[in-house]
């Protein structure tokens, strides 16, 4: 739901000069790529303040999902399972479709996304492509962060809250100094624990424990009048458990095998993800008599271990694991224009360098070593031949390097056509190298029968190792008309918004598994089958910023057109057992954004937002089934993405001018959120219907202190926050169930 920003405070004089108050006009952001605030740019945003954030308990990337129209972020999986959804664009594996910034640093890798937000005081939503000016994998849209500024907030905060159903709590110090009138720095500390909302019968643990400890360390310096520094420093480390998978039934006539199972989390090897992340910037920005320069250098590392249970059932079918070491180094350097002139313009070039490094083993145990061996039985009837798997594990080893390297150019101009007219014309040159160092292989011991022999022991040795390379260059333009008016302004704008290709190292599980069933691939047939495209769209939209009242009424509102090709969708391989990019679709996206805020009286503001996505494959080649029937989903809907988001709140603060106890005020709130329908697959045979949350909760102002009690999801719908096929069976994973939650916040 949209934040109004502004219940400052509430005393007799305060209250009379209370009005909708523009979030930008009171935070004070360095954009080294702009010139005017956010609501006057030709493009649809969403600002969610300091306040909002507190009061919806938003702890990370995810929490941000009903606070904006047609953003959807899934509660699921782990803090590695970060898929972000903007008016049908989004992605589940591999390069994210939507951009992540912190304090105007790119967080390149969607393994970074989640992390437990200490310091954060705003947050800016931009839907629709962003690639002109910020590149790869921002074709669904952006979200910036931005934390607090030592120099204009100075103070220490002590943040201590929980949530009752998963006995949560996360607790945070935060103390920003200004050292001089030019030097602030900012020292944090913050921990999170969760014990989980779902119990495994079958290992008698808890799915979804959780913790987590980080720091943060912000330096900003001003050595003159011209001159700006900022350098920052951020750990995060997570332990957790995660993949609350459970299993809702079989799609085949399995005879009722795991009836009693139903509604149960139930997979006996055990499921993880441990992540290290250290991210470092440093932001240096000199004002010069005829423009700025900035520049912007990010280090991001990440160490992490994942571990999942892929049949999800107590089978002894197979694990996955996944250890990454990611580098990933980025530098932007960019000029702009003084603001206030009739042409301004941004121009810059960006370059990143990733290195990661990858250990994916598979390992099937003896339920997967049968299917297995049914497999190679079908493929040798009627040879007389038989080659019996003898191990009791089949190990498969992966060790995988996938080097990025890209280098950029861009600009911007904006030109003032009148005295309301203007034009925003902008084009990026983008080039990429990619490259996969691959290694997979695995021994097994094997019985040879018939021919007329007797059983004769042997050994079967798969290997595929080498190295692809590709590159791509892409051109990124944007073209906008914006007419000012005396209460807002109206735009029309076209981008053009690219999504990277890559490989997929997830297949070579299944390369091995295919040698097994017949022949080795040759090196052109392993590159077809692991090598995906970028996706690519084309965007048009119109819309609108409007302060009408005297301030009271802030409406936007924006209609689109998405036009999207060679859509890479995520795909289960031939055999069921994991999932895989195809560049299989072409999809049309289609629909609007409503955002309203008022303040009909000096204590009360209210806020609507609404969002409507439809968006629809015009192409989908499906391959063949196993029947030999070309499979297509051209007309379906594109899954993952609601078609409607809903939000509603009211905020009614009362001043108390006597202060018993040192209260000053109180401020009752209540929240609407719904989302929906969701379908979960292309085939469009399962979905979440339209659901709704209904939030409340009072926060109680004393002069250093605020303590916020609340209650989240009143009426305890339940609903999926992710569901799949997998294996002939359907699992999902529920959304958290009605729980209350406390906060104390002392200044």
């Amino acid at each position: 739901m949209l934040a109004l920003a502004g219940i400052l405070s509430l005393g007799a004089t305060e209250a009379d000069s209370l009005r909708v108050v523009d979030i930008e006009a009171v935070t004070i952001v360095s954009q080294p790529k702009t010139h005017a605030p956010l609501r006057e740019q030709p493009l649809a945003t969403t600002l969610v303040g300091a306040e909002m954030l507190r009061e919806h308990s938003v702890q990370s990337v995810k929490g941000l999902s009903g606070l904006t129209p047609n953003l959807f972020i899934p509660n699921y999986g782990s803090s590695l399972t970060s898929a972000i959804y903007i008016r049908g664009i989004g992605s589940r594996i591999n390069s994210p479709a939507v951009g992540l910034y912190v304090d105007n640093v790119p967080y390149p890798d969607k393994a970074a996304f989640d992390f437990q937000f200490a310091d954060v005081e705003r947050a800016d939503v931009l839907r629709g492509p962003q690639g002109t000016l910020y590149g790869r994998n921002t074709m669904g849209g952006l979200v910036m962060l931005y934390t607090h500024n030592p120099l204009r907030s100075p103070g220490t905060e002590y943040v201590v809250g929980g949530a009752s159903a998963d006995m949560s709590y996360y607790a945070s110090a935060n103390a920003r100094y200004r050292l001089s009138a030019r030097t602030g720095l900012s020292l944090g500390i913050h921990a999170n624990e969760a014990r989980g909302i779902h119990r495994n019968p079958t290992t008698d643990r808890w799915a979804e424990r959780k913790e987590g400890l980080g720091i943060n360390l912000r330096l900003l310096h001003l050595p003159t009048d011209n001159l700006r520094t900022d350098f920052t420093l951020r750990y995060d480390q997570t332990d957790e458990g995660g993949y609350a998978y459970q299993y809702n039934g079989s799609l085949t006539d399995d005879g009722g095998q795991y009836d009693h199972l139903r509604g149960k989390i139930s997979n006996n090897h055990p499921h993880g993800y441990r992540r290290d992340m250290l991210n470092a910037a440093a932001h240096i920005q000199w004002q010069a008599d005829a423009f700025t320069l900035s520049s912007v250098t990010g280090y991001q590392g990440i160490d992490d271990d994942m571990r999942i249970d892929q049949d999800f059932l107590p089978d002894d079918i197979f694990t996955l694991r996944q250890e990454q070491r990611i580098h990933t180094l980025t530098q932007e350097l960019t000029l702009k224009s003084l603001p206030h002139l009739r042409w301004q313009w941004v121009t810059g070039v960006s370059g990143m360098w990733q290195g990661n490094r990858t250990e994916a083993p598979v390992d099937f145990y003896g339920d997967g070593i049968a299917m297995i061996q049914q497999a190679m039985d079908e493929g040798m009837q009627g040879t007389g031949i038989r080659v019996e798997l003898t191990d009791e594990r089949l190990h498969i080893p992966g060790l995988f390097s996938t080097p990025v390297q890209s280098l950029a150019l861009f600009h911007q101009s904006d030109i003032r056509l009148g005295e309301r007219l203007t034009l925003t014309a902008g084009l990026r040159l983008d080039h990429e190298w990619q490259a996969i160092d691959y290694d997979s292989h695995t021994s097994v011991n094997t019985l040879f029968t018939g021919m007329g022999l007797t059983e004769t022991p042997g050994v079967k040795t798969v290997e595929y190792k080498g190295i692809f390379r590709k590159q791509q260059t892409h051109l990124l333009p944007r073209l906008a008309l914006t007419l000012r008016t005396g209460a807002g302004s109206l735009y029309a704008s076209v981008a053009k918004g690219l999504r990277s290709g890559g490989y997929n190292m997830q297949m070579f599980s299944e390369i091995i598994q295919q040698s097994f069933r017949s022949s080795e691939l040759t090196e052109a047939e392993v590159r077809r089958q692991i090598n995906y495209d970028p996706e690519w769209s084309l965007n048009y939209e119109v819309g609108t910023h409007l302060d009408l009242l005297e301030g009271q009424l802030r409406t936007d509102a924006s209609l689109f057109l998405i036009d999207t090709r060679d859509q890479q969708v995520s795909r289960f391989t031939d055999n069921g057992l994991g999932r895989i990019l195809v560049n299989a679709g072409r999809a049309r996206s289609w629909g609007g954004e409503l955002t309203v805020q008022a303040q009909p009286t000096t204590h009360l503001s209210l806020t609507i937002g609404y969002g409507y996505t439809h968006a629809t494959f015009t192409r989908y080649d499906g391959g063949t089934s196993d029947e030999g029937l070309r499979i297509d989903y051209t007309g379906h809907r594109v899954p993952f993405a609601p078609e409607h988001t809903v939000s509603a709140g009211a905020r009614y603060t009362i001043g108390l001018p006597a202060r018993p106890m040192g209260l000053s005020r109180i401020t009752l709130r209540t929240d609407y959120q719904g989302a929906g329908r969701i379908w979960w697959t292309e085939a469009n045979d399962a979905h979440q219907p339209y659901y709704h949350q209904l939030h409340a909760g009072v926060t109680l102002h004393f002069p250093r202190m605020e303590m916020d009690l609340g209650c989240r999801n009143l009426t305890d719908t339940a609903y999926d926050t992710f569901r799949f096929h997998s294996m002939g069976r359907d699992f999902s994973q529920r959304g958290r169930p009605r729980e209350f939650t406390i906060r104390l916040t002392i200044h």
